[in-house]
């Protein structure tokens, strides 16, 4: 699976510096009510490999088996494209019908009206991963709907930990991660500028990011809950790791397969760098630290119960510009199927359908990845918030809790740099 579509990493900021070149649109979604022709062709972009070959064909096949007269040209696109080159197409005269994009990228793809309102097909797609929907939605009316998803699990060999005992709750977590903790391993690895990683933290003891009032943003972060849940990292970052207090989750495969780390919470994609055969390149453990690798969500405040997740992964939207409304929105309306994302599951993708999840892998990394995300969420659904992120003040912010700073005198002045960012 495709690393940044999977962690939302580097989609965020890439995207809005393709979209910062383009005037608002005063309304988002400018689709027509034009009858819909008697035949014709559409076009679908998918990004990169992670749509499996095996639902690519059921896709085409299935549309053109429900739709005589019509076509379907499926075309494979970079995460690159989506950054540099979606803007123009959508805005031209030979705009694809239906798109995939990075649920990061989503909200401005609708700002600038590109996207069209999927309300009116929003009963047909059964429950769908709550994080993304998030995601495609604005002002309240659905735009991009939900397509795959992917977030973090938390990985530990049983070498080091013992899988009859593993936490709860999240202060359990904390706690075990504080008792495996020694001078030479990590009971919990925690780099103070993984900021994805924090934001269970807040959202389990009911904080937010930003919440909006009206046309006005409400930084979240100095909020009583919030502060909750970051004085509890604090303790992470205090008494848990030997992360460095200025270091992001790049490579935390490495400590992990060096025996270093009991606890630690990642990507599901990072699987891969740990079970790969060791090279020069990637220190992969298959058959050490990585043997019978486990996998488990995140725990929240109460035992039964996961901590919300950051939700990263795909959505997909039917171009404002396309001439074949109607049509598009059958083909979202498959994409959303249960016999396509099945096969989204058994590609090891998890799926935006819930109910689908029963075709993934019985796996515990896919298992406990579809388990995390059903409790899942994103990031404010502003325009802004491309600039929030570029700015790293949430990185720099959480380096000074890492380092031992006051937390809520921390969290304040995040609060005041997060709204002059999203208010401005």
């Amino acid at each position: 699976m495709n690393k940044k579509a999977l962690a939302g990493i580097g989609l965020l900021g890439a995207g809005a510096l393709a979209l910062a070149g383009c005037s608002a649109s005063s309304a988002p979604g400018g689709e027509t009510d034009a009858p819909a022709a008697e035949s014709g062709e559409l076009t679908v972009w998918v990004v990169g490999t992670d749509t499996p070959e095996t639902a690519r064909e059921y896709l085409v096949d299935t549309f053109e088996s429900e739709n005589e007269g019509w076509t379907l040209k499926l075309e494979e696109k970079t995460w690159a494209d989506v950054s540099e080159t979606y803007v123009a197409a959508l805005q031209s005269n030979d705009t694809p019908d239906v798109v995939e994009v990075g649920n990061t990228q989503a909200i401005g793809f609708i700002d600038q009206g590109l996207f069209s309102d999927l309300s009116d097909i929003r009963g047909d797609l059964g429950d769908l991963n709550p994080g993304l929907e998030e995601a495609g939605t604005y002002d309240d009316t659905f735009y991009a709907a939900p397509y795959y998803a992917g977030g973090r699990v938390v990985f530990y060999s049983p070498e080091i930990v013992d899988a009859d005992s593993l936490p709860a709750t999240l202060e359990e977590y904390v706690a075990q991660g504080i008792e495996y903790k020694t001078d030479a391993m990590s009971g919990i690895y925690a780099p103070g500028r993984d900021w994805y990683n924090m934001l269970p933290y807040i959202w389990a003891h009911g904080g937010e990011i930003a919440v909006q009032d009206g046309d006005t943003w409400d930084a979240q972060f100095s909020s009583e809950e919030s502060l909750q849940g970051l004085e509890l990292l604090q303790r992470v970052f205090t008494e848990a790791t030997n992360a460095p207090t200025d270091g992001d989750e790049t490579d935390a495969h490495v400590p992990f397969c060096a025996g270093e780390t009991a606890f630690l919470s990642a990507p599901a994609w990072m699987q891969w760098s740990i079970l790969a055969e060791p090279d020069a390149e990637n220190p992969g453990c298959p058959d050490t630290f990585g043997k019978d690798l486990g996998a488990f969500a995140l725990p929240g405040m109460t035992e039964g119960e996961t901590a919300p997740i950051f939700a990263g992964g795909s959505n997909i939207g039917v171009a404002a510009l396309s001439e074949n409304q109607a049509m598009a929105k059958e083909v979202v309306k498959i994409m959303l199927s249960k016999g396509y994302q099945d096969l989204m599951a058994e590609g090891g993708l998890t799926p935006a359908l819930l109910e689908s999840a029963e075709s993934l892998p019985d796996t515990p990394v896919a298992q406990a990845q579809a388990q995390a995300l059903a409790n899942s969420k994103g990031v404010p659904t502003s325009p802004n918030w491309a600039e929030v992120e570029s700015s790293l003040v949430i990185q720099d912010s959480l380096v000074r809790i890492a380092q031992g700073e006051d937390v809520k005198a921390v969290a304040e002045a995040l609060d005041a740099e997060i709204e002059s960012i999203l208010n401005g």
